[in-house]
């Protein structure tokens, strides 16, 4: 069963937590899933193509790098189950409800804690896979924007 870690985003927002998250996934020689809404995946690219001088982290976005997909360890998509670079970890951001991820190692879901309606929703979300048996973990920035696991 995947390990399904919230991240509460403080200091910093999914475009900028994202590519760390990321660049991590990349030196552990895993492979990623970023699910999000359509409409941010072209934002979600920029982040990472502009995250860090010495950090191009490849990648690929559904609807425009198809014929590519199984080429790029980061695959950036609006549809959870459309796993097309067999990636094992899957991050989940600004509100899209985790599904399709227990062939999956490690599954992220990343929501905006000073942004009241994500907050809602990543609660409703925590409760709704807690009560399904879920093993979930809690991450928050702390002041000077590292991560911190609460109980």
């Amino acid at each position: 069963m995947a390990a399904l870690a919230f991240y509460h985003l403080t200091r910093s927002s999914a475009d900028e937590a994202l590519p760390m998250l990321l660049q991590k996934t990349l030196q552990a020689d895993k492979r990623a899933l970023v699910c999000c809404q359509s409409q941010q995946k072209a934002q979600i690219s920029s982040a990472v193509w502009s995250f860090g001088e010495a950090s191009w982290m490849p990648h690929g976005i559904e609807g425009k790098d198809d014929d590519d997909a199984d080429l790029c360890p980061i695959w950036i998509c609006d549809n959870p189950s459309n796993n097309a670079n067999n990636a094992q970890f899957v991050f989940f951001v600004n509100g899209i409800t985790p599904q399709s991820f227990d062939d999956k190692e490690r599954v992220f879901v990343l929501f905006d804690g000073n942004d009241t309606g994500a907050l809602e929703t990543a609660r409703r979300q925590w409760k709704d896979l807690r009560d399904a048996g879920h093993d979930l973990s809690y991450w928050q920035q702390d002041d000077a924007g590292r991560w911190s696991q609460s109980a």
